[in-house]
């Protein structure tokens, strides 16, 4: 597989992901807990992904486009599902609406 194309895969990777979102708003505190885990995992492995290309890449510029990808992507996914997850743990634990 071609260098560039690698780098293309991971980029359509996180755009699909954020396609792909699940509708937190009906999950439980616990349900959104797991997908909080793994968006936060998908961010880590994306960064490390993106740093393995920063040394090997030719195209720097792709690379740079990646990680701002990853950046925002993840961190509005990351974001919304906070927000979400707080509303629903003063809803089921803390009896608070």
């Amino acid at each position: 597989m071609d260098e560039s194309d690698e780098v293309q895969k991971l980029i359509d990777e996180i755009n699909f992901r954020e396609s792909n979102s699940k509708n937190y708003e009906k999950m439980k505190a616990m349900e959104i807990s797991k997908g909080l885990r793994e968006i936060m995992k998908f961010q880590q492995e994306s960064f490390k992904k993106i740093e393995k290309f920063e040394k090997t890449q030719k195209n720097q510029d792709l690379v740079q486009y990646a990680k701002i990808i990853s950046r925002n992507a993840t961190g509005r996914e990351i974001s919304q599902i906070q927000e979400i997850y707080l509303k629903k743990i003063d809803e089921e634990f803390l009896n608070k609406k």
